[in-house]
């Protein structure tokens, strides 16, 4: 059984036959972050503060890391759980290596913790979708 301080981490990654700035694009620019994820009002600014919405509720966010092509993290706060949502861009021979981790569930958020492991993997599936029309 896991502590009430610790917290557990989902972790996605996927290779994408895609140069890391086109996944940027599809991680930052607003009108395809809502294709693949939710809509949203999304500005790659440290400090902005932005919401995701879903027909089951709003995210609240804030930008906290950016690295053109490299990295991006925002702060996920929606339904009780107060976590971080990393991206991690790593170029590779045939495109790159995403990484998406989101931190900050408590022992006692297991209804979210499986949400996420079940919910990140579609929508990663989303977004080789909206890679795949990008030019």
């Amino acid at each position: 059984m896991t502590p009430a301080s610790e917290t557990r981490t989902v972790v996605v990654e996927r290779e994408f036959a895609h140069p890391p700035e086109k996944l940027w694009r599809a991680l930052t620019q607003p009108h395809l972050i809502a294709e693949w994820l939710m809509a949203n009002d999304f500005v790659p600014q440290i400090d902005h503060r932005f919401t995701l919405k879903a027909d089951w509720g709003v995210v609240d966010c804030q930008v906290r890391t950016i690295e053109p092509n490299r990295t991006l993290s925002y702060s996920w706060a929606a339904l009780g759980l107060d976590s971080v949502v990393t991206w991690t861009l790593t170029p590779t021979a045939t495109g790159t290596h995403l990484r998406m981790e989101q931190t900050g569930f408590a022992a006692d958020q297991t209804r979210a913790y499986q949400g996420a492991r079940y919910g990140w993997p579609k929508f990663f599936d989303g977004l080789e979708q909206t890679l795949a029309r990008l030019d």
